[in-house]
């Protein structure tokens, strides 16, 4: 189980990365940060042991994906706010603007492995890993996504 301390210094560092893959997951702000609170929860009650803050940044981003992945699963849950109506990333070039903006239009499925791949560094091994993908499914989705985005991009 984690100390106060350290659990708050684990909140702070990953919390805005949390948000922002959640937002992109779930498609509305309410969403997200219900998704986030119920992670940081089950951050605070389990009693895993990280063995490292790589481990810890990929516990925190799987069960996120849990989260978000159980509340939107409901029938009855519907996206009740467009995500281009919520807020993003601090970006002041408008180019990167405009980029974020096709991504978060994407489906979920190019959308997410997009974000985890270049806004979080991740590689197609680990992105299949944290999304149970195939790697090669990854880079499919990668593919397609990129295809949809130049669409985008080129239609504007």
């Amino acid at each position: 189980m984690l100390t106060e301390r350290e659990f708050t210094a684990a909140a702070e560092q990953y919390l805005d990365m949390a948000y922002r893959l959640a937002l992109s997951a779930c498609g509305s702000a309410a969403d997200a940060e219900d998704a986030v609170q119920n992670a940081m929860l089950r951050l605070w009650r389990t009693d895993t042991a990280f063995e490292s803050g790589e481990h810890l940044r990929r516990w925190i981003i799987r069960v996120t994906l849990n989260e978000c992945r159980r509340i939107t699963g409901h029938p009855w849950r519907r996206r009740s706010v467009p995500l281009e109506s919520c807020p993003e990333p601090v970006l002041e070039d408008r180019e990167k603007r405009a980029l974020w903006e096709a991504v978060v239009a994407l489906p979920e499925k190019y959308r997410v492995p997009l974000y985890l791949y270049y806004y979080e560094g991740y590689d197609v091994n680990e992105v299949g890993e944290l999304l149970d993908l195939k790697p090669s499914t990854v880079q499919t989705r990668l593919a397609r996504g990129r295809e949809r985005l130049k669409k985008l991009l080129t239609e504007d």
